[in-house]
């Protein structure tokens, strides 16, 4: 069991001495470990180079038949070794999304679930899970396709509306403008540093012909883009589920309210290769519920998002 244990780790980290590292043996060991399955089979499993391992044919069939038995008996081992209040589900969220939209809700995940512990850990734009933690992550991206070793379920966020200080709009009103959406294309546009195109994509979308956007200032927090537009800073592109307070507040005001999807949003991962932790198949069903009950209040249809 062992050996085969370091064997799928090696290669799931693709390097004898992380692997190491996480079982917390020494590099040796799991060369060794490897060395005997393959003299066990009288062929050679993984071909090794100096930057990275990969598997033979043999390899991959053993992999892919151990793969999934091996899972559920880590998985079983560590529900028996850790105790019942230290089961916890570890989380990596956007922060934007975390703080404005989910922690609010998270009260009635609660009072559903009491049994269900979240731990909520670092979160990284680039989040491969190659650590232990997190068993689960809201990335922000255009679809399943970017995450190809996990499974993702959209949630939310790709329900965008333009955004601007009350004053600039109360002016531009005034002044006869604004009557049209292309006519935002002039305006000092505010974006996201991972969405650049997503000015273009609004005024398409919006029927505004070919009016080119003009791009100023760069943001990589919607928190932040938000935060510019209640200084007057332009106009920006956000997510209509992380704006409700503000509008509400009226620290901003929306000139041009259509019911436009654009095709990035907020996706729920989990890595294929490991077994749902305890809790997670609760958290999923809940978050996605609510999260089609906030779409639902939009009156924006799936059918909206360019390529659907």
């Amino acid at each position: 069991m062992s050996e085969l244990h370091a064997f799928a780790t090696a290669v799931r980290l693709g390097s004898f001495s992380r692997a190491a590292a996480e079982l917390c043996v020494t590099q040796s060991a799991v060369s060794r470990a490897v060395a005997r399955l393959e003299l066990h089979y009288g062929m050679p499993l993984i071909k090794r180079n100096a930057h990275a391992l990969s598997l033979t044919p043999v390899g991959r069939e053993l992999l892919d038949a151990v793969r999934a038995p091996l899972a559920a008996i880590e998985e079983v081992s560590a529900r028996l070794r850790v105790a019942p209040a230290d089961r916890a589900l570890h989380l990596a969220v956007v922060p934007t999304f975390a703080s404005v939209w989910l922690i609010p809700r998270l009260r009635g995940f609660q009072q559903l679930h009491p049994g269900i512990k979240l731990n909520f850990v670092p979160y990284s734009k680039g989040e491969d899970f190659s650590g232990t933690v997190p068993d689960a992550a809201v990335l922000t991206g255009l679809g399943p396709e970017e995450w190809p070793q996990c499974s993702a379920d959209y949630v939310i966020g790709r329900e965008m509306v333009p955004i601007c200080h009350p004053a600039r709009l109360q002016q531009r009103l005034a002044q006869g403008l604004w009557r049209r959406p292309g006519d935002l294309a002039s305006e000092p546009l505010l974006y996201h540093t991972t969405a650049p195109g997503n000015w273009t994509q609004w005024l398409r979308a919006a029927q505004a012909g070919r009016a080119a956007p003009n791009l100023t200032t760069a943001f990589d927090q919607v928190s932040m883009l938000i935060q510019a537009v209640i200084a007057d800073m332009g106009v920006a592109l956000v997510q209509r589920c992380l704006v409700k307070d503000a509008l509400q507040s009226g620290a901003v005001a929306v000139p041009f309210d259509l019911p436009i999807a654009l095709q990035r949003g907020y996706f729920l991962c989990t890595p294929q290769d490991r077994r749902p932790r305890p809790g997670f198949a609760e958290f999923r069903r809940w978050l996605l519920d609510a999260a089609q009950e906030d779409i639902r209040g939009m009156g924006v249809l799936a059918g909206d998002v360019p390529g659907s």
